[in-house]
């Protein structure tokens, strides 16, 4: 009878010390969501929705360096028109680092 009682303390108890052990992890899984995916997630919306508001006319910087005032916007594309020498570039959407217009949202 002593051993049978002994033996499903041990199963219990292995039981526990698992869930003791699995609890840590998935703290630190939580955390580190929290801490890095989600802000990570958060500026990637916001630079998205920076790309998709480019108008005719604003100014942007390119990933590259470059300054330069767009012309024409096309589904995934911009003309952009640079400040010093007025020459004409098409540069991909997403390379664009910051739009220096600033609008009012209305």
């Amino acid at each position: 009878m002593d051993l049978i009682l002994l033996a499903k303390q041990t199963q219990s108890g292995g039981l526990m010390e698992t869930i003791l052990m699995i609890v840590p992890i998935l703290l630190m899984f939580v955390v580190m969501y929290f801490i890095m995916i989600r802000p990570q997630r958060k500026k990637q919306k916001e630079e998205e929705k920076m790309r998709n508001n480019i108008q005719i006319g604003d100014e942007i910087l390119t990933i590259g360096g470059f300054y330069g005032r767009v012309v024409s916007i096309k589904e995934d594309a911009l003309v952009i028109e640079s400040v010093s020498d007025h020459t004409k570039q098409k540069i991909a959407r997403w390379a664009v680092q910051q739009n220096m217009t600033v609008h009012e949202d209305v």
